[in-house]
């Protein structure tokens, strides 16, 4: 499709926003890792809750959201909407521990909490697992998103899309560290909202849709709009809802919905002025990304079942589009094509920005593990601020380069959602009671690590070759790594020494000031709870206004503030 001159400006507009932000703070950023990595330590909660919900909204969530909807209805949304347990559990019980523990990155918490050689070795060990081989999944994954956007929308090749977007991220975020991406990503978090919410208006009424009713009625889509699986359909109240809530919520590790927090919703709750601001960011979080941002994306989706009602519409349409970036969830950006000038331009800003948003965050924070839990602990321990800022901007440039060349491997944004909870398989459960359960040690953890691993590589290689050595449903591939890590991580716990008493005593000291470690606990229970129904309320009620279901919305509505009421009444208890 054809751009126009209004269109490249807006882009170009944007891009040069970017640049100017990153020099701007170029100077500050550049003083020391603590500037780089974590903003001084004194951001508010507010930039970094949005922060937090703009590096979640990748390229590819909107893609993956729609591929759930046109292959499961909106309920197959439940296979991450059950996330926000976990998210909810990290606001009551975690958010304030990570930012009393003082630490640069979340690694460090390895040599405060475990003692010994074996645990300098974790740290290590953790560092180069998640701040390369898992960062590097993660962002191939939303480099192949960005490549199926631009390959549809702009009629460039994966290679060029690439070459092209890694320059510009690698230069602003490598110029201006964490605060350069928070303050950007609070731009691009505005422009994706405003995007995605007058392209859905736009959308809907196109001639081809005729409207919201005509959408709702319309025969491709009326039997997709239940929010709850058919609980007749054994199969999709599996998959969709029983393990989601049953098991995947407590036992896996994936980014942004860490059991227990960690990653780069941990980097920024300890870039917050305080406890208190580290709670409500992240709260803020849980209730935007869950609750105020689905629902354009899933209306999207429904559309594109009246418009492209199957992959060969799609492919015909679009008949450029190579066998590699076919897939239900190029539909998003197949519907983008139908925007008038000037929208189009907001709206591939905002695709272009939610790409940068994430790719940047996860750059500066798998370089943050690199350089401060790596370089500085094992490699140069007499490293300069100004040699670890170096070997930070370094790194930021060759995590971009693998990522990129590792999304030629991938096809779908689902692929990328199913291997990414396969790794971290069964070890969600050591993460939550590590902070409690004083017999938890290195070797649980590196025992977690490796099982769930190593499964889900066998799974990985298994599904890619043409004779699969083993068929297994794809439900039961996560129930099979679960219990297997679970169990091998727990019995490597009691056969292994305890960490010494001493670690423990100093370590509890620090994080608990002293008090009992489970203090308030029915009310952070509570507050868990009430939270958890009040997102999901202001979700439903959201839907069924959509809908038109207004007493049912009403009520949802109601309980909404019911919910917000009782957590006003108990926050001083839990902060």
């Amino acid at each position: 499709m054809n751009l126009t001159t209004l269109d490249y400006c807006i882009i170009g507009g944007f891009f040069l926003f970017s640049l100017i932000i990153g020099l701007w703070v170029s100077k500050t950023a550049g003083k020391n890792t603590s500037e780089y990595f974590l903003s001084g330590r004194n951001m508010p909660w507010w930039l970094l809750g949005v922060s937090m919900v703009a590096t979640t909204f990748a390229a590819d969530t909107p893609g993956l959201v729609t591929e759930l909807v046109r292959k499961n209805g909106v309920s197959g949304n439940w296979v991450w909407w059950a996330m926000l347990l976990t998210g909810m559990l990290t606001v009551f019980f975690y958010a304030k521990l990570w930012r009393k523990s003082g630490i640069t990155t979340d690694l460090e918490f390895y040599e405060i909490r475990y003692s010994g050689k074996v645990a300098s070795f974790l740290r290590g060990f953790r560092a180069i697992y998640l701040g390369v081989i898992f960062n590097i999944i993660t962002m191939a994954g939303v480099c192949l998103a960005g490549a199926k956007i631009a390959n549809i929308l702009l009629g460039i090749s994966q290679g060029e899309m690439l070459l092209y977007s890694s320059i510009i991220v690698v230069i602003y975020s490598s110029l201006g560290g964490l605060k350069g991406v928070l303050i950007t990503d609070f731009v691009q978090f505005i422009i994706a909202m405003v995007g995605s919410v007058w392209a859905t208006i736009y959308i809907v009424n196109l001639p081809e849709i005729g409207g919201l009713t005509q959408l709702l009625t319309h025969e491709n889509v009326s039997g997709q709009l239940a929010m709850l699986p058919d609980f007749s359909d054994k199969e999709a109240l599996i998959t969709l809802f029983i393990i989601p809530f049953a098991v995947q919520w407590w036992s896996t590790w994936y980014p942004g919905a860490e059991p227990g927090g960690g990653g780069y919703i941990a980097q920024r709750m300890l870039a917050a002025k305080d406890e208190k601001n580290a709670t409500w960011a992240t709260l803020f979080f849980n209730f935007a990304h869950y609750a105020l941002r689905p629902w354009p994306w899933i209306i999207v989706g429904l559309a594109s079942l009246v418009v492209f009602p199957n992959i060969e519409s799609i492919n015909t349409t679009f008949p450029n589009l190579s066998a590699e970036m076919q897939g239900h969830d190029v539909a998003y950006a197949a519907m983008m094509t139908y925007l008038p000038t000037g929208l189009l331009g907001i709206v591939l800003t905002s695709l272009i920005a939610a790409f940068m948003s994430t790719i940047s965050t996860q750059l500066n924070w798998g370089s943050s593990y690199i350089v401060n839990d790596f370089y500085g602990r094992f490699i140069n321990q007499k490293a300069t601020e100004n040699q670890k800022v170096i070997v930070g901007k370094t790194t930021t440039v060759l995590l971009m380069v693998c990522a990129a060349l590792f999304s030629f491997y991938l096809q779908s944004a689902k692929d990328v959602f199913d291997l990414l909870l396969q790794i971290g398989a069964g070890t969600g459960l050591l993460f939550i009671l590590r902070w409690f359960w004083s017999r938890i040690n290195p070797y649980s953890e590196i025992a977690a690590m490796l099982i769930s691993f190593l499964i889900a590589l066998f799974f990985f290689i298994n599904g890619k070759i043409e004779t699969p050595l083993v068929e297994i449903v794809g439900y039961w591939k996560l129930i099979i790594g679960v219990v297997i890590t679970t169990i091998g991580w727990i019995l490597v716990t009691l056969l292994t020494k305890p960490t010494k008493k001493e670690t423990i005593e100093n370590f509890e000291a620090l994080i608990f000031e002293g008090e009992d470690k489970f203090k308030n606990i029915g009310i952070k229970i509570l507050g868990f709870i009430v939270g958890t129904i009040g997102v999901y309320s202001f979700l439903f009620a959201t839907g069924n206004w959509i809908y038109g279901k207004t007493q049912l919305a009403l009520g949802l509505s109601l309980l909404t503030l019911i919910c917000m009421g009782i957590l006003i009444k108990i926050w001083r208890k839990i902060e």
